[in-house]
């Protein structure tokens, strides 16, 4: 007899239904598993053996054959399971194939014959959404994430015996519902806060605008001048997560298996900070079976690399197709996945290997050729895709030990938020926006055409732009990069057009272009 029930396979983050055709025929006992399986997919056949006998079914000794269709896309994971098992039993008559036909399952079986939470249940659930799937039979332990999607019922079942109580009829599992808002409410156990920063005034400033436009930012400074407190400190002043967003990241976390133990929404904008050691494909993501990377993982959020120098030039090269398009693509010989990757970069490096080159307290061992070369491993076309490259000085005894209170990250991010409630006017009330024009998100994910649209300047400040691109020999990238970040600070200054002071703020956020540290 042969049976057909649902699951899905995911392509990245894009899943698709696949059905678990399994036929129970006469001939010697045998468990073949077909469709593209990897290896947890194939070791699905002891597993299952298991968990039905232990669940007090029969298992039966006969030839098994189980597809999984479409056999050309590759099946990966513990994820299957659960259908495979539903599958045979309505096989062998033990359960009505009519009734197991109408849902979608999801789940690893344990030998007893529970079930195990998996990784990636939102993006599958997503997926049997979008194939007009109303019910899904998911791992108790995945509830809440599940329920996450609106408009489908989300059964969750602790074990096979369970499960097959409700396909029967025996016992009943109510959906579970989940209340997303009170989600979004949870607080997110930051205790960090920009008043916690003395001194500085020049780099929070600079922060203050990375934050209003979405722009990438690198800090250079001596050792504890305070570069990795400014950036730890960045999330506090950045807009909260809105639903769409929140969904878009913990898609991506539930995929790599990192949504914590009673967060199954990810409400706050993710902070990844890699170590100088990390391979190429941690940072932008691959492998043998292709997983998201620190780019994707900061998806919305923040990527900190701090001493950036000391990272692989691999890696630090790899970086700069998901800071250009926003996405991350990973080509394998039979197919590509693309990730999501819109995030703020922000480093931080010493200026020179000793870390003291310019330091007015203590003098710098390093020769001029060290300093050169310590610098020239940020390759010039990365360095064109960080909007911000700001000097992070050592703080005097004074600024340490003064009595003044540092402005804290609420009324910072409040102008933060306006900033950025300006910008998301101005693109939505574009007269030449039409159904095929993408809405930039914030001034830093501007294309040439919105510059030229958006970055109005005065008489005076098109005339220090020029200056300014003759003197520093400026690339088209860097020019581009400028006026968005004047942009940004006309935003934050509440003005219509670019003027010269809002111009020469932004010029000076570029200091390796005017290469003042060799």
């Amino acid at each position: 007899m042969i049976t057909i029930v649902k699951s899905t396979a995911l392509h990245g983050l894009e899943g698709q239904i696949v059905e678990v055709e399994v036929d129970v025929s006469r001939g010697l006992p045998s468990f073949d598993l077909v469709g593209l399986p990897d290896t947890s997919v194939r070791e699905a056949k002891d597993r299952v053996r298991a968990a039905i006998k232990n669940s007090g079914f029969e298992f039966p000794i006969k030839r098994i054959t189980v597809n999984l269709a479409p056999a050309d896309i590759k099946k990966e994971g513990p994820v299957y399971d659960l259908p495979i098992a539903i599958g045979i039993l309505a096989a062998t008559g033990q359960l009505d194939p009519g009734r197991c036909s109408k849902y979608v399952y999801l789940g690893e079986l344990s030998l007893n014959g529970s079930i195990r939470g998996v990784s990636g249940v939102l993006p599958n659930v997503l997926a049997a959404g979008e194939a007009c799937f109303d019910d899904v039979i998911i791992p108790i332990d995945n509830a809440e994430e599940a329920a996450l999607v609106e408009d489908i019922n989300i059964f969750p079942a602790s074990s096979l015996a369970e499960l097959a109580g409700f396909l029967s009829g025996e016992n009943d599992l109510r959906p579970f519902k989940q209340d997303v808002k009170k989600l979004l409410e949870l607080p997110d156990g930051s205790e960090l806060d920009f008043a916690d920063v003395r001194g500085q005034h020049a780099a929070r400033r600079a922060l203050e605008v990375a934050a209003a436009g979405g722009h990438n930012i690198i800090m250079l400074g001596s050792p504890g001048s305070g570069k990795t407190m400014l950036a730890r400190r960045l999330l506090s002043i950045l807009p909260d997560l809105t639903f769409p967003e929140a969904i878009e990241a913990t898609k991506i976390h539930s995929l790599a298996g990192l949504l914590p133990s009673g967060r199954p929404l990810v409400t706050r904008r993710p902070f990844r900070c890699p170590h100088h050691t990390a391979s190429t494909v941690s940072i932008v993501g691959g492998g043998r079976s292709p997983k998201p990377g620190e780019v994707s993982l900061a998806h919305n959020g923040v990527l900190f690399l701090d001493e950036i120098p000391e990272f692989h030039k691999d890696a630090l090269e790899a970086l700069r197709q998901p800071l250009e398009d926003g996405t991350v693509t990973i080509s394998r010989v039979n197919s590509s996945i693309t990730y999501p990757a819109e995030l703020m970069l922000v480093a931080a490096c010493n200026p020179c290997p000793c870390g003291y080159y310019g330091d007015s307290v203590r003098e710098c061992k390093c020769t001029p050729y060290q300093v050169e070369r310590y610098i020239s491993r940020l390759s010039g076309p990365l360095l064109d895709r960080i909007d911000l490259h700001i000097e992070v000085p050592r703080l005097t005894y004074e600024e340490i030990a003064t009595g003044e209170k540092p402005e804290s990250s609420a009324p910072i991010k409040a102008r933060v938020e306006a900033a950025r409630a300006r910008q998301r006017w101005r693109f939505a009330s574009d007269e030449n926006n039409n159904s095929r024009y993408i809405t930039p998100a914030c001034n830093a994910r501007m294309g040439p055409k919105e510059v030229r649209r958006f970055c109005k300047m005065t008489k005076p400040a098109r005339a220090l732009l020029q200056e300014v691109f003759q003197r520093l020999s400026l690339s088209a990238r860097s020019h581009d990069r400028i006026l968005k970040v004047s942009r940004t600070i006309a935003d934050l200054d509440g003005l219509e057009l670019i003027g010269e002071n809002q111009l020469a703020e932004a010029i000076q956020y570029r200091t390796l272009d005017r290469d003042l540290l060799i």
